[in-house]
């Protein structure tokens, strides 16, 4: 028995593979280093070089190491490039997925985790969504994950296969063992470019939009501990295979922070007075997007250990520093 992780060689499937190693799981990592690092997989782990869409070759992995479950990570993030280049994310997000579930189903695998986002909602206002808010994503990105979603659950309801999806907010930190993190080195995650700032990898960086009808006028963002989501993940596991029916739950704190609110943190976590230019808003970007976070606590147990915004910035700017030093 083990768990095949799509994307295992990037940010958070790269932590999902610490998460199952470290629990003694035999753990296949199916990656095809477009984005992620070789050197970001834990040794334990078996690494196999390839594309999650390659269905044969999907197959052919789930007899060799005898997969029964899988955790799907890979895919395009960048929800403004997926507006200039839809197709690329109809490809490498809905048309992939569509092949590794068919995989799945020829191969037998019994439970399927899909890392879904916060974007298939669309602009929510400034209330918390649940898991019943209505679904209107607004970009190619978001739309691209939603097909997914409802793919799973048409496949489910054809065959014997069990499924979950968590939609996650902002991930954010690295692993507090300092054996992972973001290492993309232009990912355009909030607190990572502040991070690169402080650190003079970057000249300055970005606010973009000061007059959002939130408490200081900068946009609002549920920030989740990369460690505390892949968490979440090993519980959905557990629910799955103790015979859990398919479900889709939300994966964030239940609060907010401005992006001013963050940039300060940054700025005291570091000791830099880095520079951040205040400019217009990007077009589709909402005031705010948090989440209650109440299903996934009841339906799992799940208890998040990382649920500070100081201590996600602080393991975020030591894993930039690591980053600094690996690539001297």
């Amino acid at each position: 028995m083990a768990v095949l992780i799509t994307g295992g060689a990037g940010y958070i499937g790269s932590h999902m593979v610490l998460n199952l190693v470290d629990a003694g799981e035999t753990v296949v990592v199916l990656d095809n280093l477009t984005t992620g690092f070789d050197w970001a997989i834990d040794g334990r782990a078996f690494f196999e070089e390839g594309e999650a869409g390659d269905v044969d070759s999907v197959v052919g992995l789930i007899k060799k190491h005898a997969i029964t479950e899988i955790v799907h990570f890979a895919g395009s993030i960048v929800v403004p490039e997926s507006v200039i280049n839809p197709l690329k994310y109809y490809g490498n997000n809905t048309a992939t997925s569509r092949n590794l579930i068919a995989a799945a189903v020829r191969g037998g695998v019994k439970h399927f985790i899909f890392s879904s986002t916060a974007a298939v909602y669309g602009m929510t206002g400034l209330a918390p969504v649940v898991e019943t808010t209505p679904l209107n994503p607004i970009s190619p990105y978001g739309r691209s994950k939603l097909m997914t979603e409802m793919m799973l659950a048409d496949v489910a309801a054809a065959y014997p296969l069990t499924y979950s999806v968590l939609r996650y907010f902002n991930v954010a930190g690295a692993d507090p063992q300092g054996r992972s993190g973001q290492s993309s080195p232009w990912a355009t995650h909030l607190i990572k470019v502040a991070c690169q700032t402080a650190l003079g990898q970057r000249e300055k960086m970005d606010i973009f939009g000061t007059d959002f009808e939130t408490p200081d006028g900068t946009g609002v963002r549920d920030y989740i501990h990369v460690t505390d989501l892949v968490a979440a993940h090993a519980l959905l596991l557990g629910h799955l295979r103790s015979g859990g029916e398919n479900t889709t739950l939300n994966c964030a704190y239940g609060k907010g922070y401005s992006v001013r609110q963050v940039v300060e943190t940054v700025r005291q976590v570091s000791g830099v007075n880095l520079r951040a230019d205040e400019g217009p808003r990007r077009a589709g970007d909402p005031a705010s997007i948090t989440a209650t976070g109440e299903k996934v606590r009841q339906l799992l147990g799940w208890v998040p250990q990382h649920d500070d915004l100081t201590e996600i910035v602080a393991s975020a700017y030591a894993w930039e520093k690591q980053l600094i030093v690996r690539n001297r």
